[in-house]
């Protein structure tokens, strides 16, 4: 005989709550009905069920079951899983081993929350935890000086790894992406610093250059820092050295920019190393060429705006002419423009030459007011100027300016790799994707990582900070590969890029992508994220440490129920939140 409570439906009336009792009598179940409890509030009733079942009610819940901490879980779980799917146990696993955990806690929290070392121990310090990075993997005593210690054997390892990324994604293939960035320092003391060419715009702070290198995809394999002094052409061989002499990879076809791949570099460098390019002319380089082949009219271009030809100064080389209408039409329209903006400027020199009161005299203080504004708008080039005691007057360089105007919309690429290995159309697409490493160097240096500020002195440890960047860029670019259905990424670009007539038009996204643009959600009608909101999404689902009062020593972790686009995110990642150890 057992009693047990059950909920009839009642029509259009709420259903009938009844205590009722039932027992086996000549092989029937039979059953009657002991109490009405319709009338009683729903937790007095599941207290009643669960007493029925032999457990024990409890006043509140708070009475027995206390939670001691909840911190942000989602987010790691999906950064530490990703990480360790991309072999992130093997990159440290030569380390001293109370050093791997915290080698790998470090590279999740570049992912989830950037800072400097300093505010990296705090978030996983066990007093001071702002995620449950710490306590998952067990670093949450750690001290800064072990994460100092951390950098010193990363950046002792970097080959090794460095290797290991190489034999894994370089091996059979042709092209390899290379370009390089600056990023400035706090404080003077690294021997690394020095003023150059600043590509953040932070003329008066100290910077280091560092270069990244990437499979054709935009995966990045391997990064050098160099002086914030150095030229871009003259990191090359570096990296040709790296790729030959410590990854063993005999050839390999390079894609660069001009201002890296220059025709010194190709012959001192590329040439004697047996090595291949795929790079483009600079401006005075292909002036040369139209002299040399005539006017690049329009009708000498193929459908796809390509037009392909060799040259006496560029022996065995592909040269590829490309025309963009569009970008032709751009320039003009900003030329124009520069040319009236430096012009309005001459011309208020000129009126304070001509002023009554006080006029500008002079052809040394006409000349420096000059000076100061013919350059503002690189227009220097295209006037003739004027200077004399009491005026000033100037007149635009027609046949310079049409020149100039003759080559809009052009740009050359030039590669040693034969047609039957990369066609023309293969070529072009192989230099538009140098456009991955500089997502790479935004991503890095801004939007998910935060390079900088560097706020280290030690040469060993800015290098290997930058190496730990580099690697949690590893780790992102593989998470996004994963989450494009969640993300406004574009899951269809290579069904896109093959609708396209050509290489040079301007790539479009997809259909699909353009849909995922106008209504936000993803096809099952979820919202979309970027790759940043979507880690504050996942930071939401909890880790909670408790106990109960029958047993407040012993420590309960639970984690709270993933909400649908968590479970969806998890999905992709092929990962369970609650598995994390």
């Amino acid at each position: 005989m057992s009693m047990y409570i059950e909920s009839v439906p009642n029509r259009t009336s709420p259903p009938a709550v009844l205590l009722r009792e039932s027992w086996r009598e000549d092989g029937k179940i039979r059953k009657r009905t002991l109490a009405n409890l319709s009338c009683l509030p729903p937790e007095v009733i599941e207290g009643l069920k669960v007493l029925l079942r032999g457990g024990v009610a409890v006043p509140s819940a708070e009475e027995v079951f206390t939670v001691e901490r909840s911190l942000p879980h989602g987010h790691v779980a999906a950064v530490l899983g990703s990480a360790r799917g991309c072999g992130a146990a093997l990159w440290f696993g030569a380390a001293p081993q109370d050093l791997q955990p915290l080698l790998l806690a470090m590279l999740v929290a570049r992912v989830i929350e950037p800072a400097s070392k300093l505010a990296t121990h705090r978030q996983l310090h066990d007093d001071t935890a702002s995620s449950s990075l710490g306590r998952v993997l067990g670093v949450g005593q750690c001290s800064a000086d072990d994460l100092y210690r951390a950098l010193d054997w990363l950046h002792e390892a970097q080959p090794a790894i460095e290797r290991r990324l190489a034999r894994q994604h370089l091996a059979g293939s042709t092209l390899v992406l290379y370009d390089l960035t600056s990023t400035w320092l706090t404080g003077r003391c690294c021997e690394l610093a020095a003023r150059g060419h600043s590509r953040d715009g932070k003329r008066d702070d100290p910077q280091i250059v560092f270069g990244l290198v990437c499979t054709a995809q935009g995966c990045p394999i391997a990064v050098e820092v160099f002086k914030g002094n150095t030229a871009d052409p003259a990191t090359v061989a570096a990296q040709v050295s790296k790729l030959k002499g410590r990854f063993g990879i005999e050839h390999l076809a390079w894609v660069g920019d001009r201002g890296m791949l220059t025709s010194a570099r190709i012959e001192q460098v590329l040439k004697p190393q047996g090595m291949d390019w795929v790079s483009s002319l600079r401006a005075p380089q292909i002036a040369q060429l139209a002299a040399e082949h005539g006017p690049f009219q329009p009708s000498l271009f193929d459908e796809r705006n390509l037009l392909e030809l060799t040259s006496g100064h560029f022996p065995g080389e592909r040269l590829l002419v490309c025309r963009n209408p569009a970008l032709a039409e751009e320039r003009a329209r900003k030329r124009l423009e520069l040319l009236g903006a430096t012009e309005a400027d001459l011309a208020k020199i000129a009126a304070a030459t001509q002023r009554a009161r006080h006029p500008l005299r002079g052809q040394d203080a006409i000349g420096l007011r000059v000076g100061a504004v013919i350059g503002r708008f690189n227009m220097a080039k295209h006037f003739e100027l004027t200077i004399t005691e009491h005026s000033l007057a100037w007149q635009r360089k027609t046949e310079a300016i049409d020149a100039e105007a003759a080559l809009d919309g052009l740009y050359v690429i030039r590669t040693s790799l034969p047609a039957g290995q990369l066609d023309a159309n293969a070529t072009v697409a192989a230099y538009k994707s140098l456009a991955h490493v500089e997502r790479a160097f935004r991503s890095m240096k801004t939007v998910d990582l935060n390079v900088r500020p560097v706020f280290l002195y030690s040469e060993s440890h800015v290098r290997a900070h930058v190496l730990l960047c580099m690697l949690a860029y590893y780790v992102e670019w593989h998470m996004r590969q994963r989450l494009k259905p969640m993300l406004f990424d574009d899951e269809q670009l290579e069904v896109a890029s093959a609708t396209r007539s050509s290489a040079v038009a301007r790539a479009l996204r997809s259909e699909h992508a353009r849909d995922k643009d106008a209504s936000k959600c993803a096809d099952d009608g979820l919202p979309l994220h970027s790759f940043r909101t979507l880690l504050k999404d996942l930071g939401t689902l909890a880790y909670n440490i408790t106990h109960t009062n029958a047993s407040p020593n012993t420590r309960i972790v639970l984690t709270t129920r993933p909400t649908p686009i968590q479970a969806k995110a998890f999905g992709l990642l092929a990962l369970n939140p609650a598995c994390t150890q």
